[in-house]
């Protein structure tokens, strides 16, 4: 049979998840100030306080704790380019704040995190994220081509993605 707390009870164990001082818990929630001391020590070793103080404790954590379902959520979210990046840029006339979605290599790394969380061995989400990839590593050496004023118009880029990405470095 489980004993409801009394006020005073409830707002010790709330005074105390705030603060953790048993002593400042019990002067808070009303007790005298010359037993609070005691008092508060022994409120803490009472079944039903400890059970509220514990299930409490346990729901702030679980609300601060992502979870599965929100993990996945927010992996999707920036697979799809809808979460967005806060960029700072500095010129001569000031420094400016601008938004700006994921780039495709962390698209692409998201996805790949959503993948392992459904396992299965589809050759055809396997191919889609090599040719993605691939797509990512020609836009990327494009752009360190246009940043650098070299040109390799006329000639040939050749991509070897045989054996997937393991080496990061191979790509930079």
């Amino acid at each position: 049979m489980v004993r409801k707390l009394t006020p005073k009870q409830q707002r010790f164990a709330d005074e105390y998840i705030k603060s953790g001082n048993a002593a400042d818990a019990a002067r808070k929630a009303g007790y005298s100030k010359r037993s609070a001391r005691s008092v508060g020590q022994e409120n803490l070793t009472k079944p039903d306080i400890k059970q509220y103080i514990d299930e409490r404790m346990a729901e702030i954590a679980s609300k601060r704790i992502m979870d599965a379902t929100e993990a996945v959520e927010l992996l999707t979210s920036i697979a799809r380019g809808e979460t967005k990046e806060t960029v700072i840029s500095s010129t001569p006339e000031g420094v400016y704040e601008s938004q700006k979605e994921a780039d495709l290599k962390t698209r692409i790394s998201a996805v790949k995190e959503i993948l392992k969380r459904y396992p299965g061995d589809d050759k055809l989400v396997k191919a889609q994220i090599r040719k993605a990839e691939a797509e990512a590593d020609i836009a990327e050496s494009k752009a360190k081509e246009a940043r650098s004023g070299d040109s390799n118009e006329g000639q040939t880029l050749i991509v070897d993605d045989v054996g997937g990405m393991e080496d990061e470095n191979a790509s930079g």
